[in-house]
């Protein structure tokens, strides 16, 4: 658990000298070549240089450009890329191996401990990738790594089709796939990473070199098991993803609200007994604050009648104030976002997955933590599993382990003004203590973890996020990045 405020980060890296560190060849300018596509080699690469849009410590952008959704944590880079076409990934990753820089990959900015970012390295930005190609004969798409979630739920929503994505319309679509993705659609459809059937991806190759390859059924079929789930930043840096899509011309939205905490026990009750189990077109949250409890649910092609009947064992708890939407999907998930400048600048979390119903005493835990909680904004928050996540692993399979879980879980704490660094530092180690004491107080009754939402200090995360699938995850790390380039703090390493 990290104890270092946004402020005391600050201190501490400017202490350590922003840009100190200096290398060649930091300037738009004509591509290098990069090596063949063979992974591993001794043949040494042309000089790279770098290409797209740069951003350095002295430009004035420098700031917006490296600082993260969570402005808990900052990082003050040596230089970020913001690639404009796969190439400029090619020449970037060429160029941090040939001057030995530290690299980090980023896309939505949503890395919950800052991982995607780093002190005097290279930050390579894919989020300027937004190509959108959709096949609709095919039900296929293939998109840049770039797009956020609300981007492809609208670009797809457009043609009247869908695939799985987180609620938080700003995260990054490639990120939150790569490590599972999962949302309202969930029960429905099944994991965004079940969905994901190609990708391009940029890898570590020869000596000091880079290379595109295709990752697919036919090529490379391992890796893209890998993609399905191991997290980003892993292997190497994606730049484009193809999904399978589904038809969705219609969803209803249903969201409740029960004042205060004391339907805790019966609502949260019903939700767990019901909810995994329920007809496969609905998928519903709990979002249990210190002010009020909230439920958000979807059913897939469903009307309000048929949604309120479904979700009566819940409803029935208290006196609920129940609202209904009914239209298209691309309206209801642009309808329930909120824009970032409106959240806390800082948060902490702490993710779980529950296989066994919450007992009386797991329930009452929660109820005890939430009346205490640091801030309105923090929360203990559920997802239900169940349905096409458990029945629906796609052809090749994938890294993702966490198929009969009952539901996803996870506290999180947020707190402090974005754009105020002091705003948040009185509340800063009650809202890290509470996170690091509930989580621990939960652990008789969790199994597991979520890769995008990683446990810091957590002694077996690597079985926590993949099970079994850690070794088969190490020799596919030792094939395609067997020099680690790609490392962070809880990184795959290579099998030795």
């Amino acid at each position: 658990m990290h104890d270092l405020s946004r402020r005391h980060l600050l201190k501490a890296t400017a202490a350590a000298g922003v840009g100190a560190v200096a290398f060649p060849g930091i300037a738009a300018g004509v591509p290098g070549s990069s090596s063949g596509s063979s992974v591993s080699g001794s043949v040494k690469s042309r000089s790279a240089e770098l290409t797209g849009r740069i951003v350095r410590p002295e430009d004035p952008g420098y700031a917006k450009a490296s600082l993260g959704w969570d402005e808990l944590f900052v990082h003050y880079p040596l230089v970020l890329v913001f690639a404009q076409e796969a190439q400029d990934v090619v020449n970037a990753l060429t160029w941090a191996r040939q001057n030995d820089v530290a690299l980090r990959v980023r896309s939505g900015r949503h890395s919950l401990e800052g991982w995607s970012n780093v002190d005097n390295g290279i930050v390579i930005d894919v989020s300027e990738l937004k190509s959108v190609r959709i096949d609709t004969a095919s039900r296929t798409a293939t998109v840049g790594a770039g797009l956020n979630q609300l981007e492809a739920v609208t670009a797809l929503g457009k043609k009247g089709l869908a695939a799985p994505t987180g609620t938080e319309g700003s995260v990054g679509l490639s990120g939150a796939t790569l490590g599972g993705g999962f949302g309202l659609l969930t029960r429905y459809l099944g994991m965004a990473c079940d969905h994901l059937t190609a990708a391009e991806i940029v890898v570590a190759s020869g000596a000091d070199g880079a290379g595109a390859i295709k990752v697919d059924l036919q090529d490379n079929l391992d890796l893209l098991w890998a993609l399905r789930g191991a997290g980003n930043g892993n292997f190497g840096i994606v730049t484009s993803l193809t999904y399978k899509v589904t038809p969705l011309t219609s969803v209803a939205y249903v969201q409740a609200t029960w004042k205060g905490l004391n339907d805790l026990y019966g609502v949260f009750d019903a939700w767990q007994r019901t909810a995994p189990f329920a007809d496969n077109r609905l998928t519903s949250q709990l979002e249990i604050h210190k002010p009020q409890i909230m439920l958000f649910a979807v059913l897939a092609n469903g009307s309000e009648a048929e949604a309120k009947e479904l979700l009566a064992p819940t409803l029935s708890v208290g006196r609920p104030d129940v609202s209904v939407q009914v239209g298209s999907w691309r309206d209801i998930y642009a309808g329930f976002q909120i824009p970032s400048t409106n959240e806390p600048a800082n948060w902490k979390f702490n993710s779980q997955f529950i296989t066994e119903p919450f007992p009386d005493k797991a329930i009452s835990l929660i109820g005890s933590f939430v009346q205490d909680a640091p801030s309105d904004d923090s929360n203990y928050f559920t997802n239900a599993f169940g349905g096409a996540v458990k029945t629906s692993e796609p052809t090749g399979g994938t890294a993702f382990p966490h198929r009969d879980a009952l539901f996803y879980a996870e506290p999180g704490a947020g707190w402090g003004t974005r754009g105020n660094e002091e705003s948040g530092e009185p509340t800063t180690p009650k809202a890290q203590a509470w996170i690091a004491e509930f989580s621990q107080a939960l652990r008789p009754y969790v199994n597991g973890a979520y890769v995008n939402v990683p446990n810091v200090g957590m002694q077996d995360w690597e079985t926590a996020y993949w099970g079994y699938n850690f070794d088969r995850l190490r020799k596919i790390k030792a094939k395609y990045d067997p020099h680690n380039v790609f490392q962070y703090e809880q990184s795959i390493p290579p099998w030795c």
